[in-house]
């Protein structure tokens, strides 16, 4: 395995590499890796970092006592949540939860935790911070899935929660004006992320909101009934993975290339209850939405949250949409991180995780020969106004008609209206849904979860048949998207509208170049 180079570097790093220096970008692989983790002797680098604390004069060593321990993003947004000065990876701490998030599918069982803890009539700590979005089993005949909204409407009622986005009109979601969709999307689209803060649900992509800045991870129903109760979590404080993406990102690549590329690099099991902080950049070159898909996936390689400094880009998406004060964190120069990677997109090429891993990585242009039968786009990781637009600008680019059953499941409502309502770049003014429909795909659904996790039987675009399926979701185990014999591959909406036109996994490159 190569070592890296990291030349700015002002430390000394002990790689776990042996072998001769190498620059990390790559146009191909093997299942040996090439690039190399540096555990380092010191801290590590500072790259226009920020600290929360302000700068303090020069003074005496005799007054200035011991030097001051660094710490990282995750630490400080755990530590004033804990009201510590101070935590170190390893800590067990109670922490002061900002937003509590849950949906049809874990909320009944959290509430009903928390009365069975609390007592019947106890009241959450605060309605004000409990988010509930109705969003994985809606558009069903299921009588139990629709039975699960009905027991969260009563919950909330009783409580008075103040952000329930409630469905009653199954037929016509329009009808819906406070629906929303898919959680983590809706989270972001609603105000509810914000830097800094500590942001909890019951689902395992709550990781997500990362991408704001703030620490997010995902919980357990009896955790959550608990945090309902008292606005508190006990945590274990996780050391982080520094993940730096410099050089300029290719036309034809997307985050979800960058996220596949990563995950196949460390394994699913390769940060394990830990922080995955993104910098570099590239990184910083990315939109809000691209940062979503990247942080989305952290937990795919075990990792107990995302992260991304804060920017510009940050705060004028978060300001738009929220009137809650918040502060933003950076990570001190001199922070401690387990392991840097570090890699040159420039370099990098399409990827796809094939069947049945996201870890089973492989370049998109070696499955030229997979046969495929159908494509889904949608879901919290490929299903934003940015991955529509991306899919739209390639079917324009290449003027065909798409060779298997095309589907297309919006986030939200709002990413709904944005395919029918945005013009896409460079099309004469023609919107998502118009190149959809000259392309062959199917009409887009009503936005929800669909089929990424499977769901009762009627869900739309669900594998009932053991299909081949490339899919902008974010997991392909068996039965993840329905039926157990089916196959998928996790791919960029590039490199789904791509194989949709030629019914075998292919490129984008080469309808894009």
């Amino acid at each position: 395995m190569a070592s890296s180079v990291i030349s700015s570097s002002p430390f000394v790093c002990k790689s776990s590499s042996s072998s001769s220096k190498k620059d990390l970008g790559f146009s191909s692989f093997t299942k040996s890796s090439q690039i190399s983790i540096h555990r380092c002797q010191k801290k590590s680098i500072s790259r226009k970092i920020v600290s929360v604390m302000a700068p303090q004069k020069d003074r005496s060593p005799g007054t200035t006592g011991s030097v001051k321990t660094g710490m990282t993003m995750t630490e400080k947004i755990l530590a004033r949540a804990a009201e510590k000065s101070l935590v170190v990876p390893g800590d067990n701490i109670w922490v002061n939860v900002d937003v509590l998030m849950t949906h049809d599918v874990c909320g009944p069982g959290a509430f009903g935790i928390f009365k069975r803890e609390f007592g019947e009539k106890a009241k959450v700590w605060d309605p004000e911070k409990i988010v509930v979005i109705p969003d994985h089993y809606i558009f069903t005949a299921d009588k139990r899935a629709n039975r699960n909204v009905d027991i969260m409407r009563e919950h909330c009622k009783e409580q008075n929660i103040k952000y329930f986005y409630d469905i009653t009109d199954l037929g016509n979601f329009k009808a819906n004006p406070d629906y929303k969709g898919v959680c983590h999307v809706a989270l972001a689209q609603e105000g509810h992320c914000r830097p800094g803060e500590v942001l909890l649900g019951t689902d395992s992509h709550t990781c997500t909101a990362g991408a704001f800045g703030q620490f997010a991870t995902g919980i357990g129903n009896t955790d959550a009934g608990f945090v309902l109760g008292t606005g508190k979590i006990l945590l274990k404080v996780p050391p982080t993975m520094r993940f730096i993406l410099d050089g300029e990102m290719p036309s034809y690549l997307q985050a979800k290339d960058l996220i596949l590329q990563i995950i196949g690099e460390i394994s699913v099991a390769g940060a394990t209850y830990k922080t995955m902080e993104f910098s570099g950049t590239c990184i910083e070159s990315l939109s809000m939405e691209e940062r979503m898909t990247l942080c989305n996936m952290v937990v795919e390689a075990g990792g107990k949250n995302g992260v991304i400094p804060p920017d510009a880009t940050t705060l004028n998406y978060v300001e738009n949409r929220t009137s809650v004060p918040f502060e933003p964190v950076y990570s001190d120069g001199n922070a401690s991180f387990v392991a840097d990677y570090r890699f040159d997109v420039s370099k990098l090429e399409p990827v796809v995780a094939k069947p049945h891993s996201p870890d089973n990585r492989a370049l998109a242009r070696e499955c030229k020969d997979v046969k495929i039968d159908r494509v889904y786009i949608g879901s919290c990781t490929g299903g934003k106004t940015e991955d529509f637009m991306a899919a739209a600008k390639l079917f324009h680019a290449a003027g065909k008609k798409v060779k298997v059953p095309t589907f297309l499941v919006p986030a939200t409502q709002k990413v709904w209206m944005d395919v029918y309502a945005l013009p896409v770049p460079g099309s004469g003014g023609k919107t998502c849904a118009q190149i959809f429909e000259e392309a062959g795909c199917d009409t887009p659904a009503s936005p929800s979860c669909g089929a990424c996790l499977g769901g009762p039987a009627d869900t739309y675009a669900r594998l009932n048949e053991p299909q081949v399926c490339v899919s902008t979701t974010n997991r392909n185990f068996p039965g993840r998207m329905g039926h157990k014999e089916g196959q998928i591959y996790l791919a960029s909406p590039y490199t789904a509208a791509a194989s949709a036109l030629t019914g075998h996994v292919t490129d984008p490159r080469e309808f894009l170049q």
